[in-house]
């Protein structure tokens, strides 16, 4: 029997952890995801809320239809590609420092503008960040708000409480150290639950990964005493030693300070040009993909349901948006454009431009895979411009910031120094900084823009964004 979710769009079979659906008048496939109103814990709602507060920020999918259906709460977004997390398993579990920071850009601008938004996502994984198809197959998108919160009034500004004794939530191989010591979540955690997760596609995987014991409690208290047993020196060893600052950047933040994004997407691009890559977004699947083809000559397709290998094997630049009042409606919501996008469109693509569709890399599509060692959710509760400084060495930060070979207690002992007095937008950050940059002139640069950056590729370039 068909069903139709919102007497619009007809469901079609399950992929990843949702379904996908076609709507009947465009014949456009779209994403649906499914909640039983009869859950202990309904969320959906929540997370379309979530969805619409957010809309109209790059790299955030647009909510089509929310409704009840049968017994069912309904959620219909945007359709997208793989998660990073089926593409990491695709490249057989190593990104190149190239796709890391390639990413890294992205992920920073998608979490820097939904606390621009007021809130945190409170799960940062690579399971929660999928690429656009089509146009979009360079664009990285966020999903899964089930776990966001608002971090402070959007009217006042005045941000939530200190509090201590919370609940885990998120997914413990990424969640902050604060997080497993039960303190309130802010926008600190987020960001260094990202600086995990970038170096978990750095070294493959973490030092706190495959850790066995009786329960899901002492399984957490395993992960959390390894994580704070590992320095952030063994954690980044062999890699740039950006990777490692930025860790401690992050750790370093108190409960409300404002993390300065432009000073962590700087220390990236920074590293980016020191080591002489491309800014051509030319990921690693991209190169894998092209050469399964080159060897074999032909492409080799994991083994999918037949509705997931017709959305694969469709047009790569089909509009998805192809129903004119979602159009419109999603052009009001676009930040206008900057002068350089206004004119790309009027010079021709580079020479060094390269795109290859994710939609022919065989994997499966939709709101992200679940993986069978990704570890869940645990809870189910609901431009200034600034200048740009050199990296912070480690000897840098106060002594109360640094938990490195700390004991658990000596460590929230430490922690009491980091409840805030005033919200001081990360002045203290500032001035450590500033000092910083006087040492080190050599670290400051001026704004850079990649010189074999083609204005008139249709690829996605992250240094468009507002």
């Amino acid at each position: 029997m068909e069903i139709r979710i919102g007497n619009k769009y007809r469901l079609g079979r399950k992929i990843g952890s949702g379904s996908f659906a076609v709507n009947v008048i465009t014949n456009e496939e779209v994403a649906v995801k499914l909640e039983s109103i009869k859950s202990r814990h309904p969320q959906l709602e929540y997370e379309g809320r979530v969805y619409r507060a957010l809309a109209g920020g790059v790299g955030i999918p647009f909510v089509r239809f929310f409704g009840v259906e049968r017994d069912y709460n309904s959620l219909v977004i945007d359709l997208l590609g793989p998660s990073l997390e089926d593409l990491f398993n695709y490249c057989n579990r190593k990104f190149s420092l190239k796709t890391v920071l390639l990413l890294a850009d992205q992920l920073l601008s998608r979490i820097e503008y939904i606390h621009s938004k007021s809130f945190i996502h409170r799960d940062i994984k690579p399971d929660n960040f999928l690429m656009g198809l089509g146009r979009r197959t360079n664009l990285v998108h966020v999903i899964d708000f089930g776990l966001a919160k608002r971090f402070r009034d959007p009217r006042t500004n005045i941000h939530i409480p200190y509090r201590e004794h919370k609940n885990l939530t998120g997914t413990a191989r990424y969640a902050s150290i604060n997080t497993h010591l039960g303190i309130e979540q802010s926008r600190r955690d987020d960001l260094e639950s990202l600086g995990y997760v970038l170096m978990y596609f750095l070294r493959g995987s973490l030092p706190w990964q495959g850790l066995r014991a009786a329960n899901k409690k002492v399984k957490y208290d395993c992960i959390m005493e390894k994580k704070m047993s590992t320095t952030t020196e063994n954690l980044c060893r062999g890699f740039p030693p950006e990777f490692h600052t930025y860790i401690n950047y992050t750790r370093s933040l108190r409960f409300d300070d404002k993390p300065d994004y432009a000073y962590l997407k700087r220390l990236f691009r920074d590293l980016f040009v020191r080591t002489g890559l491309r800014y051509d977004y030319i990921f690693d699947w991209t190169v894998f993909k092209r050469d399964k083809l080159t060897n074999s000559g032909q492409p080799a397709q994991k083994q999918l349901p037949e509705e997931v290998q017709n959305i694969q094997n469709s047009n790569p630049q089909q509009n998805y948006f192809s129903n004119t009042e979602i159009q419109k409606e999603r052009m009001n919501n676009v930040a206008p454009q900057s002068s350089y996008q206004k004119i790309a469109h009027k010079i021709p693509p580079g020479p060094n431009q390269t795109r290859v569709p994710i939609s022919g890399l065989g994997l499966s599509l939709g709101m992200g895979s679940a993986q069978p060692q990704a570890q869940g959710p645990i809870s189910t509760s609901l431009g200034q411009q600034q200048q740009d400084y050199g990296a912070i060495p480690p000897s840098s930060h106060h002594q109360a910031y640094n938990m490195n070979n700390q004991t658990r207690q000596q460590y929230a002992n430490n922690n009491v120094h980091m409840i805030p007095q005033a919200d001081n937008g990360g002045a203290n950050q500032d001035n450590l900084k500033q000092q910083n940059a006087q040492m080190n002139p050599s670290y400051i640069r001026k704004p850079y823009l990649p010189e074999d950056l083609q204005p008139g590729s249709n690829a996605y370039n992250p240094y468009n964004e507002h």
